[in-house]
């Protein structure tokens, strides 16, 4: 598949992986700000680490090369991580809700591309 043959539900993973890398980047700034849990090393690195793989996959679909399927299946599951880690800290916290919600999205769409 060239670049530029992707399918619409592959347009639509790429951006889901774009949203939820860009999420994750800013939401760890707005976790390092409030400290505590939320600045824990576990939690940034998971966040970090979400975001590498969500660049990564978007990556691999956008030069259409089949290991897309590979790295779609990690992003599902660090991203089911990462939404159910920062759910864990959204109670009266839009941000990181905002940031569960993307990485759950993310988390769908890459499933259904690595199936």
């Amino acid at each position: 598949m060239a670049a530029n043959d992707t399918s619409p539900s592959m347009d639509e993973c790429i951006a889901h992986c774009i949203a939820c890398h860009a999420l994750c980047v800013e939401t760890m700034r707005h976790c390092l700000e409030l400290g505590g849990e939320h600045a824990s090393p576990d939690h940034i690195l998971l966040m970090a680490t979400c975001a590498d793989i969500c660049r990564t996959s978007a990556d691999a679909m956008l030069r259409g090369v089949d290991v897309h399927v590979h790295t779609c299946r990690a992003c599902a599951e660090i991203c089911r991580r990462c939404a159910e880690d920062c759910e864990r800290m959204a109670a009266d916290d839009a941000t990181m809700q905002r940031c569960a919600d993307a990485c759950r999205r993310c988390a769908e769409s890459c499933a259904r591309m690595a199936a």
